[in-house]
């Protein structure tokens, strides 16, 4: 019992324990209960548990509020007004990047001719890559931010630059037929032209020789590429959820639980991608936003040095909302995303 009352980074053990047991439990309902058998998932139903996972991710918020002013040790971490809003802020931002990622993942099955009824797969095994990467980015920058707190300016001016550049190449899209890994991947190993159902890997007779070897089939190159595309997108994450909070409980459950609905976000809004055109160039806004408030806050708030936690949350929210409203209101009607581009 004693362990469990011992803190891992500021944090009792039993609260990483608990939420990481909400996560198992969460996943195994997923793939055990409601998609244990491939099946093609509608708009309907994934609407349905985004708005679940939502919910339970902006609930969580009101947990993180009452245990870090209840169950924290005494003089450690933050109050639970401040450490709630911080994580909703989180939250926020993680989510709405994570549906940019939706983007890029509905380009890279759309170029393999992944058939729905076996994205979820793909999707499942890559959410699992993404909870021990981020496990090991978040532990790795807290360490680091601990030990050097100039790091996190260095975090700062790497989101302004990403901000920047991500509104110039708003509209660029990735050339995925052309990715040095997929060349690299095709030109080492065996793979297979065709999909082979869910299955990532097949034996077939080698074309040289005769005998029976293991091939990659065109939907194991999808999730390498969709693990590499979280990686990408975790490198501009990572860094603004620490330029929001760097308390390691708050950045990696927000992150997490963001996350864990993209599998379900993605089949709403991969139907409906061009009505998001102007997603990213809120994004970008935000991100340069995150990045400046570490610079304002220490001449605009010199008392703490700290931005407001609710005012942060509340610009978040607005940059965000614009651009979503935005983005519906100029793609409405029959018009399509070439039109608007054309703009």
């Amino acid at each position: 019992m004693e362990f469990l009352t011992s803190t891992f980074l500021a944090t009792p053990v039993w609260m990483w324990l608990l939420f990481i047991g909400v996560v198992i439990t969460l996943l195994v309902i997923d793939l055990g209960v409601l998609h244990r058998e491939a099946k093609e998932i509608e708009v309907k139903e994934s609407l349905i548990l985004s708005s679940v996972y939502i919910g339970l991710g902006l609930a969580f918020g009101f947990w993180v509020w009452w245990s870090f002013d209840n169950l924290k040790p005494e003089g450690v971490g933050l109050g639970g007004a401040e450490a709630a809003t911080l994580y909703w802020t989180g939250f926020i931002v993680e989510k709405t990047l994570a549906m940019d990622n939706v983007f890029v993942i509905a380009m890279i099955f759309t170029y393999f001719a992944v058939p729905r009824i076996y994205q979820h797969r793909v999707l499942f095994w890559g959410i699992l890559g993404v909870i021990v990467l981020r496990a090991i980015m978040i532990g790795l920058g807290a360490t680091i931010v601990s030990q050097f707190s100039w790091v996190l300016y260095i975090f700062a001016v790497f989101l302004i630059f990403t901000g920047i550049k991500m509104w110039v190449m708003a509209d660029a899209k990735p050339d995925i037929a052309n990715n040095p890994l997929l060349k690299f991947m095709r030109r080492r190993f065996n793979v297979t032209d065709q999909l082979h159902g869910e299955r990532f890997w097949v034996k077939q007779p080698d074309p040289k020789t005769g005998k029976a070897v293991w091939f990659m089939t065109p939907l194991f190159l999808a999730l390498v590429l969709v693990e590499v595309a979280d990686v990408i997108f975790a490198v501009d994450s990572v860094p603004a959820i620490f330029a929001i909070t760097t308390d390691p409980f708050i950045v990696y459950t927000s992150n997490i639980f963001a996350i864990l609905g993209l599998r379900a976000l993605y089949f709403a809004l991969a139907a409906m991608v061009h009505r998001f055109h102007y997603l990213k160039y809120a994004l970008s806004v935000l991100l340069v936003f995150i990045g400046s408030k570490i610079f304002v806050a220490d001449f605009v708030f010199p008392e703490t040095g700290k931005f407001p936690p609710a005012l942060s949350l509340g610009v978040t929210f607005a940059i965000l909302a614009a651009g979503i409203a935005w983005s519906l209101w100029k793609t409405r009607g029959p018009r399509g995303p070439q039109a608007v581009a054309a703009e």
